[in-house]
């Protein structure tokens, strides 16, 4: 995890008419689901939370060695993302979920052979346009031998998406859906570059990117939507979305006098917003775990993560119209 402005008035009126973590014990894993099913009442349940804890609890474990790209354990969450997919039904572009790219980087002297994971849900109003809701699933591997287990970046991230992908499977949406896992964010957004420069829809039937990275924690209940300087629109399409969760969400962490505390460009939103494509990015701030191999399983807020992943679901909502 962790300028360009607004397309024409043109694109905002028809945009507009348009959307009109491995755990110590078998008990810690008991426990938290438990938290999961006993929720305050100001959220609908629409998330089977036994699956979300147990995707992150896996993408998260040890087994994985910390997801680093180009690595055995980036893979291995590949194949499970992948399997995912398959169980869910998602549907395939060019009969593949897999988008293989390659790139080098100067400063670890390597190239990188890489793959997106892509699956689709088709709208039944407006099959042609599509909402893009995204992921990274790699992390950061091992450094002196530990492990980098990134629960929260970004284990969080790819169980919501996967929630959501059932719950528009059971629930088609207005517009198509591609969900996205993009590989190789840690090593500069690289995923996340390639799709845009080759995605296998028309880049202007893109109406907007949801970009989910650390989902799973905060001390203060808080979690920010981060895009909404750039398109207004998107603020007025979400309306009074505290009101439809308990966690306290905030707009903010996209203007540039922030400095470094400006998420424009921080994850794999930045870059659609390169290519004028609308963004949301939902994610807390960084906490005392982030990029450390504390970032673990038993770490994550189960209660917290059960009610973003909900909230992605009212975003998308907001704008599937």
């Amino acid at each position: 995890m962790k300028q360009y402005f607004p397309k024409s008035i043109l694109f905002l009126i028809l945009f507009s008419s348009i959307l009109a973590c491995k755990t110590q014990n078998q008990t810690t894993t008991n426990n938290a689901t438990s938290t999961f099913q006993n929720i305050g009442s100001k959220s609908i349940s629409q998330v089977d939370s036994t699956q979300v804890l147990a995707d992150i609890k896996y993408l998260a474990s040890d087994e994985l060695k910390g997801r680093r790209s180009g690595e055995k354990g980036n893979e291995v969450a590949r194949e499970y993302i992948v399997t995912r997919f398959e169980k869910l039904g998602l549907e395939k572009f060019n009969d593949t979920y897999l988008q293989p790219f390659s790139f080098y980087k100067r400063f670890t002297k390597k190239v990188y052979d890489c793959n997106n994971i892509i699956g689709k849900i088709t709208g039944t109003k407006h099959p042609e346009k599509y909402i893009v809701l995204t992921a990274h699933y790699d992390h950061v591997g091992e450094k002196n031998d530990k492990i980098y287990n990134g629960a929260d970046d970004n284990a969080s991230g790819i169980s919501g998406i996967l929630a959501a992908a059932a719950f528009y499977k059971k629930n088609p949406p207005k517009h198509s859906i591609i969900i996205i896992a993009f590989d190789a964010e840690e090593l500069g957004l690289e995923g996340a570059k390639h799709f845009v420069d080759h995605s296998p829809v028309a880049i202007e039937n893109i109406l907007m990117n949801v970009n989910l990275d650390m989902i799973s924690r905060n001390d203060k209940n808080e979690i920010y939507i981060c895009g909404t300087h750039h398109y207004p629109i998107l603020k007025e399409k979400l309306g009074d979305i505290n009101a439809k969760s308990p966690l306290n969400v905030l707009l903010g962490h996209d203007t540039p006098d922030l400095g470094f505390n400006d998420w424009t460009n921080s994850s794999d939103h930045g870059p659609f917003h390169k290519k004028e494509i609308p963004f949301i990015y939902l994610g807390v701030e960084d906490h005392k775990d982030y990029h450390k191999p504390s970032d673990t399983f038993e770490n994550i807020d189960p209660s917290f993560l059960y009610q973003s992943t909900n909230l992605v679901l009212e975003i998308l909502k907001s704008f599937d119209q």
